[in-house]
């Protein structure tokens, strides 16, 4: 087991909350508004600028390209690594019955998102079974422990936010985790941390507060990203999990694109060109 205090990243958990707040995303604008407390990353929710809606549609368009792979995997017992503040488990167990959700993050990540579940009585017509379940994604006994929860049946395991937070010998650590658990049930992970280091230009002009930075250069996140599509996929295949599908954006329908339409300039808008591609969802399988 890692003794890093991965607690650190929690924060960040809270940033994302808060933008999911202002899309159509399950549960998120009522679990948004219950947040206390100044906003970690200093984003100006007020002035709801281009930059801001661009970061609105970027993780709604994350979130929903994992719910389409797990519609395409077909696989009711869930493990979500990390999940922060999303309650994409409630959402699934409220609309299928067969659906074993188990739902992992830290220990005070997941009190948290506990009472905000009872604060706003979601757990009311529940179909399948939901589990909120302390998880340190980087302890193999505890992942091991946690993947044993289910039945025989094959495995979806899906994360949204946590690769970018681990080095290089940390994912091989998790992935070790990950393709073990698939061996034995089958199934599938279904990642959306695929993202890809950006050129020093670009990074110069993306709008970013001082604290945002600051949060950024303390986990390492650029230089945590894979350098190119190419070596990601060769990097999860020297760990034997291998790329099946990815998941392909529909920018069309998220709730926050109008938003952000009406701020483009008028030769982008009229562009065809999709948005440039920083991120993709990934299904791997163990091989």
């Amino acid at each position: 087991m890692s003794s890093k205090d991965y607690s650190s990243v929690s924060p960040s958990a809270k940033s994302l909350l808060m933008l999911k707040g202002y899309t159509n995303i399950p549960f998120a604008r009522e679990t948004a508004a219950l947040l206390q407390g100044p906003e970690v990353f200093g984003l100006n929710f007020e002035d709801k600028d281009l930059g801001f809606w661009m970061r609105v549609m970027h993780f709604e368009s994350r979130y929903w390209s994992i719910d389409q792979l797990l519609r395409d995997a077909g696989t009711n017992n869930i493990l979500e690594l990390s999940s922060g503040y999303s309650l994409r488990g409630l959402d699934l167990c409220r609309k299928n019955a067969k659906v074993h959700y188990i739902d992992t993050d830290l220990p005070d990540v997941v009190g948290v998102k506990q009472r905000m579940i009872e604060h706003l009585q979601l757990y009311a017509d529940l179909k399948g079974l939901l589990d909120l379940r302390p998880l340190n994604a980087m302890d193999e006994q505890e992942f091991e422990q946690v993947s044993e929860k289910f039945d025989e049946q094959p495995l979806g395991i899906v994360n949204e936010g946590l690769l970018m937070y681990l080095n290089i010998d940390e994912k091989i650590q998790l992935c070790h985790s990950v393709r073990k658990a698939l061996l034995k049930n089958g199934g599938y992970w279904i990642t959306a941390d695929v993202y890809v280091k950006r050129p020093a230009e670009l990074m110069s002009k993306l709008p970013q507060s001082a604290s945002e930075s600051a949060f950024f250069e303390q986990h390492h996140i650029e230089e945590n990203k894979f350098d190119s599509y190419e070596q990601a996929a060769s990097f999860f295949r020297e760990q034997g999990l291998e790329f099946v599908k990815e998941a392909v954006p529909d920018y069309a329908s998220l709730s926050a694109m109008p938003h952000l339409v009406k701020l483009l300039p008028e030769e982008v808008r009229n562009s065809k060109q999709a948005p440039p591609k920083i991120q993709a969802t990934w299904m791997l399988k163990a091989i």
